[in-house]
């Protein structure tokens, strides 16, 4: 079964108190993203670690429940960090990090590198025959093709139908926004 991939740059989700204290207003919506309701703000910010920063990090919208930045491991070793690959939301063991705003700064447990995952529905997992399953392996085509293992599954009431890597993955593959590749379950 096809499906097309995202690669997602480093980036940010705040909760609502984080976005006021660190830009003291609401988000602006840049563009939206193909998961409906999600949208790359006007909002980027600093993000420093034990050993360096990354700038210009954008904030991802909504608000979310939790303050999170996603980084890949390259980042990892840039910041000083050794962050765990972690679900979204899951910042069980997150690295410690401080996001500057041109308002002020929080610091908290935030770090993680996103596991890989598919979004779908719970209709489109019944569909796709994929409904006995929380993750699965994807086939990459091209010269430095290859299997990628441990591909979340991620329900959600509404999605459309991607696989999500991180930077790292996507360039080890040389794989693009909207490259097609195979799930096998």
């Amino acid at each position: 079964m096809e499906i097309s991939v995202g690669i997602s740059n480093h980036h940010v989700h705040l909760t609502k108190e984080d976005l006021d204290i660190l830009f003291g207003t609401k988000l602006e919506v840049r563009n939206e993203l193909k998961q409906p309701g999600q949208f790359a703000s006007n909002q980027v910010v600093t993000v420093v670690g034990p050993k360096g920063e990354l700038k210009n990090l954008r904030v991802l919208g909504p608000v979310r429940a939790y303050t999170q930045v996603e980084v890949s491991k390259t980042d990892c070793y840039k910041l000083g960090i050794n962050a765990p690959i972690r679900d979204s939301g899951d910042l069980e063991g997150a690295s410690v990090l401080k996001i500057i705003g041109p308002k002020g700064e929080v610091e908290k447990s935030c770090g993680i590198i996103a596991t890989r995952h598919i979004h779908l529905t719970l209709e489109m997992k019944k569909e796709k025959g994929l409904e006995n399953l929380d993750e699965v392996s994807v086939k990459i085509p091209g010269p430095k093709g290859g299997i990628l293992n441990h591909v979340h599954l991620k329900v959600s009431n509404e999605a459309y139908f991607e696989m999500h890597l991180d930077t790292d993955d996507g360039n080890a593959f040389l794989l693009k926004n909207d490259d097609i590749v195979e799930i096998i379950k």
